[in-house]
């Protein structure tokens, strides 16, 4: 199928590159991070799908991946908005939130029991799965969602990756290992880690990682690093004051 230019700006399926510094220009941010509310970001909870689709991930995800999926969502709409203001304005709230909600869908003891594939993998099929066959959402939306699910450990140098895969790849570092510390204002941080507190987020996801390495040293995952990874993960001393928030 070819790509419908309707939907490439409007899915996140934008090519960018897959190298941060080469995007930030080695800087640790194109425009300078202002605090933004909670009032300001809205959960596009209007959209059938999506509140389906949260339901279902509050249902299937423990807690404490539930908040991180939530808190990933408003980081990734603040980097957005500021950083890339014009990818932001044609950016599906939608497709963002069905992307955040199932990014880690596939790492529940379930899911990563029930296949030989990488948590990312099983994730991305889960989201096609759920989103286009079960409740009936487009093709182009279930798939950039899928892609960006299965792509969002992709970290690399080399080569190109969808807008909203590299959206979630920066919200997400930045939520477990505070890569580009200086993306969010302080106060909007603070902010969002009151609202969706993060319950120990950093030694729960930590041992997730492990689990995933050790039941299936083929992973994904095992190129970030066996040992670094996790451990970067364990020890995120950017979020190591709200780890202990619970709620």
């Amino acid at each position: 199928m070819c790509p419908n230019t309707d939907t490439v700006a409007l899915h996140g399926w934008t090519a960018v590159p897959v190298d941060v510094d080469a995007i930030f220009e080695g800087k640790p941010y194109l425009n300078e991070p202002t605090p933004v509310s909670l009032e300001d970001i809205t959960w596009p909870s209007d959209d059938p799908i999506v509140a389906k689709v949260q339901e279902y991930a509050k249902e299937k995800l423990p807690i404490e991946t539930y908040n991180h999926s939530m808190r990933v969502f408003h980081w990734a709409t603040i980097i957005a908005r500021q950083q890339f203001p014009t990818h932001a304005s044609s950016l599906s709230p939608s497709t963002l939130a069905l992307t955040c909600l199932l990014h880690d869908i596939g790492t529940t003891p379930a899911n990563r029991s029930s296949t030989q594939l990488s948590f990312e993998f099983q994730g991305g099929f889960i989201a096609i799965n759920l989103i286009q066959h079960q409740l009936g959402g487009a093709q182009s939306q279930a798939e950039a969602v899928a892609e960006a699910i299965i792509r969002h450990q992709d970290q690399g140098t080399v080569g190109t990756i969808t807008f909203l895969g590299q959206l979630i790849q920066l919200a997400t570092v930045y939520d477990n290992m505070s890569e580009m510390p200086h993306l969010v204002h302080p106060e909007t941080r603070r902010e969002v880690a009151s609202k969706w507190k993060r319950n120990g987020w950093s030694r729960c996801f930590s041992k997730t990682i492990r689990a995933e390495c050790e039941e299936k040293p083929w992973a994904h995952t095992t190129h970030l690093g066996v040992e670094k990874f996790p451990n970067g993960v364990r020890f995120n001393q950017l979020m190591e004051e709200y780890d202990s928030w619970t709620g």
